[in-house]
């Protein structure tokens, strides 16, 4: 049996290790372009391998493997078990899969060239977030948070009409919707999952109504406006997924001179984590037409890791920076040893754990000191200010992920709902953030993730919990640094070598729930979060 799933995945191999490279190439080409022919070209390389996946004789095959009997060999086991999740999230009708690509490819298109309109003007997301970043005029706020939701008034029938597809898909697999399946086949299971977030609910709840009250406060001093007037467009984001600024520093200013594309290698580099190959190929700033967002992909599981980022000297995007490319020095760390199905990360989770871990050290005192090189009386003025900021910064997403994950749970379970509604119920909820008074559009589809990456933003907060997890793991066990608060990982190549030994080299060998108590000692816990953000 043994010699016969060798053979399966060597045929397996063949058939997908190239198209899987050309899909992945197509793909970066169509986000740095915009055009929609890049994108089309991108969509049936992606139909080619989705087909390949869908073959029910090849499944058959699979499911035949899993049943004969027990596997010693752990790479064996370990390739079949994922190979066989790809192939059972792909056996539907290859009609309902060539709309599901298609109308997915048409709502990604329309999200990488939408510009919203501002009386007649053009704008970015980036020049949205500006306005709503800068501007203390209620007017102009609301103006540009609205302009921000007409992505959504744009895609929400297609979306909604995406969702009741990939359901249909679900349920021919034996599964009640996409949600259940796709955490099913991502090896999650929603039990648990619920659990971590139920608990997390209760470790942040009070904290964050404390702080609420904070922002709500300065909000409306900064505006001019009663606490009870305050509406969504005053909270300095789209979403309020990230916290506005609320305590007396301003971290732009350490960034609005320095090069962050050499500041980010320098530090990767002095933890042991060379990431000077992985630049030539990226594509880093603005251009028309291109992906506003940002990303990270790995082209071959061969050393072609590019990001794609559209880099602004600010805060913002050194941290977005370092997020990235922990995303990629993850892939570029992979053993080369390990077989190409296991030569990628565990999990979304864990590879967004590393991406957090790093993106995180923008905000922290000691890493502006030790690798920008603010002075030591810069650094204890803004100690306090800067953590309240990392505090605030983590509580608020971690409350706008209940929103998120709640949502999309929900939406899947019955897309018929009222989601306008919902969406607002979750917020207030949640993030304590009021609807304005009659508005019944669809906000939650402006959020590209619940169109474009379903049954994934939950592994965003999952990803958090381990940063910190790993954080007080390194710092104590690796480092034996005692003043774990105080630690940037700067110089320091143990960290690194710790990462790539003990995570990162691994790739999918292990389960993300098995690698993390392999690394760490203990399952996944918000103990460590709330030990660090909850005060």
């Amino acid at each position: 049996m043994q010699n016969n799933i060798w053979e399966f995945i060597r045929e397996y191999e063949q058939k997908v290790i190239e198209l899987n490279k050309e899909a992945n190439l197509a793909y970066f080409k169509a986000s740095i372009s915009g055009k929609p022919e890049d994108y089309q070209e991108a969509a049936n390389l992606q139909l080619k391998i989705s087909k390949i996946l869908a073959d029910q004789d090849s499944f058959s095959k699979l499911k035949a493997f899993k049943q004969e009997g027990k596997i010693e060999d752990l790479e064996l086991k370990r390739q079949l078990e994922l190979i066989y999740n790809d192939f059972a999230g792909h056996q539907y009708n290859e009609e309902l899969l060539e709309g599901i690509i298609s109308l997915s490819t048409k709502i990604e298109e329309r999200f990488a060239t939408f510009r919203t309109d501002v009386e007649g003007v053009s704008k970015t997301d980036n020049e949205i977030d500006d306005v709503l970043i800068e501007s203390t005029d209620s007017a102009a706020l609301e103006k540009a948070w609205k302009a921000s939701k007409q992505i959504g008034d744009v895609t929400s029938n297609d979306v909604i009409k995406l969702v009741k597809m990939r359901n249909e898909a679900s349920r021919e697999l034996g599964f009640n919707n996409y949600h259940e399946m796709a955490l099913s086949l991502n090896e999650q299971d929603s039990k648990i999952i619920d659990a971590l977030f139920d608990e997390l609910d209760e470790l942040t709840k009070n904290q964050f109504i404390e702080l609420k009250n904070e922002i709500d406060n300065h909000a409306s001093q900064r505006y001019g406006i009663p606490k009870e007037d305050l509406m969504p467009w005053h909270y300095q984001d789209k979403f309020f997924q990230q916290g506005p600024k609320i305590y007396s520093v301003e971290l732009d200013k350490y960034f609005e001179s320095i090069d962050i594309v050499a500041v980010t290698k320098s530090y990767y580099e002095g933890i042991g984590l060379d990431i000077s190959d992985l630049f030539e190929k990226s594509d880093l700033f603005e251009k028309e037409g291109k992906y506003q967002h940002a990303y990270c992909t790995d082209i071959d599981r061969e050393g072609d890791v590019r990001t794609v980022c559209n880099i602004k000297p600010n805060h913002r995007w050194m941290s977005t920076m370092l997020h990235e490319y922990g995303h990629a020095v993850y892939n570029k760390y992979v053993s080369p040893k390990l077989p190409w199905a296991l030569r990628t990360y565990s999990h979304i989770s864990t590879t967004e754990s590393i991406a957090m871990l790093f993106g995180r050290f923008a905000t922290n005192p000691d890493w502006l000191k030790d690798v920008l090189g603010i002075s030591a009386d810069d650094r204890n003025k803004i100690e306090e200010p800067v953590n309240k900021s990392l505090m605030l910064e983590q509580l608020v997403f971690s409350r706008w992920v209940q929103v998120m994950y709640r949502f999309e749970k929900s939406l899947y379970e019955n897309p018929d709902q009222d989601l306008n509604l919902l969406w607002w119920q979750l917020v207030e909820k949640y993030q304590m953030i009021k609807k304005p008074a009659g508005r019944d559009n669809p906000d939650w589809a402006a959020k590209i993730h619940l169109s474009l990456y379903p049954a994934y933003y939950h592994n965003y907060m999952l990803g958090e919990l381990l940063a910190s997890q790993l954080f007080y793991y390194i710092s104590k066990n690796v480092l034996q640094n005692t003043d774990i608060e105080k630690e940037s990982f700067h110089n320091k190549k143990a960290a690194g070598k710790f990462l790539i030994e003990n995570f990162f080299a691994h790739g999918a060998l292990y389960k993300w729930d098995e690698l993390i108590i392999k690394s760490t000692g203990e399952p996944l816990t918000p103990k460590y979060y709330a030990m660090q953000f909850v005060k």
